[in-house]
C-alpha cells in the first residue's frame, strides 16, 4: 500500500494561503510559517501530519499527497476546512 508523509498549513482564505506560499518560496521556513499561521493543531509540530495512506484524508488533500512531486510546495488546496498549503515530504508506492 502506498503511504505518504506530509506537512501542511491551514488558513481561512485563498489570499492568506497565497501570501504564505510566497514567503516560503522566498526562503521562509515551512515549519516556522506553519507554527505562526496554521489553524490546524498540527501547527505545533510545524504542520507535520505524519504518515498516512490513501483515503485517510479528505479527497482534495489526498489527491495532492499521492500525486505531487515529493518536496514540492502545493496549493492553495480548498477543502471543507479551508485552504491548505501542502508539502509531501516522503511517499512510498
Amino acid at each position: 500500500m502506498a503511504l505518504a508523509t506530509a506537512r501542511h498549513i491551514l488558513v481561512d482564505t485563498e489570499e492568506k494561503a497565497l501570501a504564505l506560499k510566497k514567503q516560503i518560496e522566498k526562503g521562509a521556513d515551512f515549519a516556522d510559517v506553519a507554527r505562526e499561521n496554521s489553524q490546524c493543531p498540527s501547527s505545533r509540530s510545524g504542520g507535520d501530519l505524519g504518515q498516512f495512506g490513501p483515503g485517510m484524508m479528505v479527497p482534495e488533500f489526498d489527491k495532492v499527497c499521492f500525486s505531487a512531486e515529493v518536496g514540492s510546495l502545493e496549493g492553495p488546496i480548498k477543502t471543507q476546512f479551508g485552504y491548505h498549503l501542502v508539502e509531501v515530504t516522503d511517499r512510498t508506492e
